[in-house]
């Protein structure tokens, strides 16, 4: 008898747990919603999900603030997020630093985002800039390249931190130019692209939201792009092929997409699709990212967790075939 209670009684607390989560998910969302980017200020995924956290908010009815957890090449703003409850209230914004990381097995604990993560939507892609600071004497990659071999002193690169995009990217021009410089990785592109301003390193490769009004204002100057033609946010800088820099088949633009823990409700997924579909969708936004050479793509939760499955293949087989390691 007390058995058949204590059962009774389990399914009774089960049934209100259901009814209550399916209450907060039809009135998702009551309350604001934040948005963790795994970097610091100024970086690009930072710049980018601040301009689009305004939008999404008036499309979601409620705001959305982003929350800067910068630490391990965003992994503890990664670790951040799938800890949290799965109810749409804890949302992160990432790049394809998420989907780098699992290429380095020397880093522990292993990582996948496929089993962390619950896909919303993929949002937006934008080129990166090769850029230099004014210290340097170089004008182009051919002479950048010169001169990390024939330079007393050696150049050095500072990337947003180890596996992170920037990093890798570089790797790729590294291992196409056979450029000989000294890694220096930050926690963030923002501080990264500061000392580049400064002059305490040589080299930064940085999204071309970033870099476009540094270019403008003569503090840093660009070399080349990622992008297969020249940006529109940095006309007069030419391409890596114009360049003459033949490079891996990997795409080495940024994308931004958003992601929620693994659990998140399917409806309350539906919802935040349909958001950043009348984000994506508003002139002033659109005119704003053309702008910063920032290119809105959108793709459901499907083409999300192809996207991601198929980078981690193809970025692992990068790092394996040319023995990187994150130390």
């Amino acid at each position: 008898m007390r058995r058949g209670f204590s059962i009774l009684f389990a399914g009774a607390i089960l049934n209100v747990a259901i009814a209550s989560n399916a209450q907060a998910a039809s009135d998702y969302p009551n309350r604001p919603i934040r948005l963790v980017v795994g970097f610091g200020a100024g970086g690009a995924t930072d710049t980018f999900t601040r301009i689009f956290s305004g939008p999404l908010s008036q499309a979601l009815g409620q705001t959305v603030f982003v929350e800067n957890i910068a630490g391990a090449s965003g992994y503890i703003g990664w670790r951040t997020v799938a800890s949290a409850t799965p109810d749409g209230y804890t949302l992160m914004m990432a790049e394809n630093a998420l989907v780098i990381r699992p290429g380095f097995k020397d880093i522990k604990p292993a990582f996948d985002p496929s089993a962390e993560f619950e896909p919303v939507a993929f949002v937006a892609t934008s080129p990166l800039a090769i850029c230099v600071s004014n210290q340097v004497p170089a004008d182009n990659m051919k002479e950048l390249v010169a001169q990390s071999h024939s330079l007393a002193k050696k150049l050095t690169n500072a990337s947003a931190g180890v596996t992170s995009v920037s990093q890798l990217v570089w790797e790729v021009i590294r291992d196409a130019t056979k450029l000989d410089v000294i890694d220096v990785p930050y926690r963030g592109g923002g501080p990264a692209m500061a000392d580049l301003m400064a002059g305490h390193v040589d080299i930064n490769v940085a999204s071309s939201q970033v870099a476009k009004p540094l270019v403008e204002g003569k503090r840093i100057k660009c070399l080349a792009v990622t992008s297969k033609k020249r940006s529109p946010a940095l006309p007069d800088v030419p391409t890596l092929e114009e360049s003459g820099v033949k490079h891996a088949d990997v795409d080495l633009r940024f994308w931004f997409s958003i992601f929620g823990p693994k659990g998140l409700p399917a409806d309350v997924t539906a919802k935040l699709q349909k958001a950043v579909q009348t984000a994506l969708a508003d002139p002033q936004l659109s005119e704003r990212l053309k702008s910063l050479d920032i290119s809105p793509e959108y793709g459901a939760s499907p083409v999300l967790r192809a996207r991601v499955l198929s980078d981690v293949k193809n970025w692992r087989s990068f790092i394996e075939a040319k023995g990187l390691t994150a130390q």
